[in-house]
């Protein structure tokens, strides 16, 4: 999810609430670390990482040893339990440098997790590119028999339904576009929202007639922020969102923000090329980010989601 530009460490996802350049540990939060992970952080070194909206975030640095932490209110533990759920995930594939965790919990007051360290750097190069995509391509050839996955989680902060189908266009109705689109109303946000997105979400099984993607394993919020490469020059992810979709929509998201090398895009098509509708797709997949963007950051993001509506409406009703 998209919040602010790109930070340092494994994640770019920090505070919404300002942090000072000098940051102590409650004795509390140091003993559930401890008691999580077994790493002693009393004492240690924090220095507050920026780049996100959601988290309060911070590389702890203890001797000659470097950690990552998230922070944020009691009642976030749900969101870290379910990153440290897809992060191990997607290490299992063996396809990305993943940041390990290493412990999460609760203090008194506060959530955590508590990640491994990655120097990274952002995507540069056409050879930074050309790697990143392949080792998507076999993220991507990481399959399963549904859609969805065996748990629910976060879209940034927004819930996000997984329950297991054998249809995909049925699972992206029901499971990513009508929660984005009941949060939009309940907000006043209607328009286009309201009589065009329902006479969409009717139209939207046409499109997938004549194609039936593989439930591929995907990262599932993969814009620039969330992609970068390690000192090792090994691509490397976080901050995932996962489930079993349709590939096409990590590919979506990939460019609604941009940012991504033009090499990346070549690499992929050349390894695993994209399906005819490809285009109409993406507008679709995006349309569930930019609601989403719109129920967390607010009318900035109306214009867009309002747009992506007529557009697709109009295509579709022909």
């Amino acid at each position: 999810m998209r919040a602010a530009p790109g930070g340092a460490g494994p994640s770019r996802d920090s505070g919404s609430i300002a942090v000072e350049p000098h940051v102590n540990l409650s004795a509390a939060l140091a003993q559930a670390i401890h008691h999580a992970s077994g790493i002693d952080v009393a004492g240690a070194t924090l220095q507050p990482v920026g780049g996100g909206s959601i988290n309060m975030a911070y590389r702890v640095g203890l001797g000659d040893r470097a950690f990552f932490l998230k922070c944020n209110h009691a009642d976030a533990l749900p969101q870290f339990e379910a990153e440290a759920d897809g992060l191990a995930a997607l290490a299992a594939t063996g396809t990305f440098r993943v940041p390990r965790v290493l412990g999460c919990g609760r203090g008194e007051d506060e959530a955590f997790l508590l990640l491994e360290h990655l120097d990274l750097r952002p995507l540069a190069s056409d050879e930074d590119g050309q790697r990143f995509a392949e080792a998507l391509v076999q993220l991507h050839r990481h399959t399963g028999d549904h859609y969805g996955w065996p748990r629910d989680n976060f879209i940034g902060r927004s819930p996000q339904a997984n329950t297991e189908s054998d249809g995909w266009a049925r699972f992206f109705v029901l499971h990513r576009l009508t929660p984005q689109l009941e949060r939009a109303r309940a907000k006043g946000y209607t328009g286009a929202l309201g009589r065009d997105a329902d006479a969409l979400l009717d139209r939207v099984p046409g499109l997938f007639v004549d194609y039936r993607p593989q439930p591929s394993l995907l990262h599932g919020d993969l814009w620039n922020g969330n992609a970068a490469i390690d000192n090792t020059g090994r691509p490397a992810i976080f901050d995932p969102a996962i489930y079993r979709g349709d590939r096409d929509a990590d590919l979506a998201m990939s460019e609604l923000f941009g940012g991504f090398p033009h090499s990346f895009y070549v690499a992929y098509r050349r390894a695993w090329p994209m399906a005819e509708g490809y285009e109409q797709r993406k507008t679709l997949y995006n349309l569930y980010h930019v609601l989403n963007h719109l129920n967390l950051f607010g009318r900035g993001y109306l214009g867009q989601a309002e747009r992506m509506v007529r557009a697709l409406y109009l295509e579709l009703r022909r």
